[in-house]
């Protein structure tokens, strides 16, 4: 399952600001994951599979990619689907200053619940940490975090500091930095220009 999920992802060396702030040298074009669904579908299933032993009564997922693999998974799972919408904090700079929220609509319907975060890929973990932080303040119970793959070490120190199991279907060593750190800004190389739009779905 490993190589599958890689297979759908390609991916780009550089240097890369990512959505959490932290610097990284990997980019993967998460817009191409759901280009051709069959293969989602399947890995989504296995993830519900996973999940089943959690007992979970709703899923969410981060918009935007890793909403439609959180779909796929609830319907698997026959629980209830909801989604965190991004907010871009105007001017600020530092790390993690996205947030995320539960729509309005919604935050009632997963008040009590047992809920697992459902994404695409994490690596500095800043659209799973926004997810988690505002299903908190629903009254949301999280009890895991399952993902198609883990980059680097973010998502198992988050998983085991919040008493969440971790669901995985790859996990690849990868190293990000925080900007005062990075070796590349170091080394005076400059920041890899994305597309409109990455900046949003990099591997974040």
């Amino acid at each position: 399952m490993d190589d599958d999920v890689v297979r759908l992802l390609p991916a780009r060396r550089g240097h890369f600001r990512l959505e959490s702030g932290h610097h990284g040298d990997l980019w993967l074009d998460l817009e191409r994951l759901c280009l051709r669904p069959e293969p989602v579908r399947r890995m989504a299933g296995a993830l519900a599979t996973r999940l089943s032993r959690h007992d979970v009564g709703a899923v969410c997922g981060p918009l935007v990619d890793g909403a439609f693999v959180a779909l796929l998974v609830a319907l698997e799972l026959g629980v209830q689907f909801t989604y965190a919408e991004r907010l871009e904090a105007e001017g600020d700079d530092g790390l993690y200053p996205v947030a995320y929220r539960i729509p309005d609509a919604l935050r009632a319907e997963v008040r009590g619940k047992r809920v697992a975060i459902v994404n695409d890929v994490v690596n500095a973990g800043s659209a799973v940490r926004g997810a988690f932080h505002d299903l908190g303040r629903c009254g949301a119970e999280t009890v895991a975090l399952a993902t198609l793959m883990v980059l680097g070490s973010w998502s198992g120190e988050f998983a085991a500091e919040n008493g969440l199991a971790l669901e995985t279907l790859a996990s690849v060593p990868n190293e990000i930095w925080v900007p005062s750190a990075c070796p590349l800004c170091a080394r005076g190389v400059p920041l890899t220009t994305t597309a409109p739009g990455e900046a949003r779905d990099g591997p974040d």
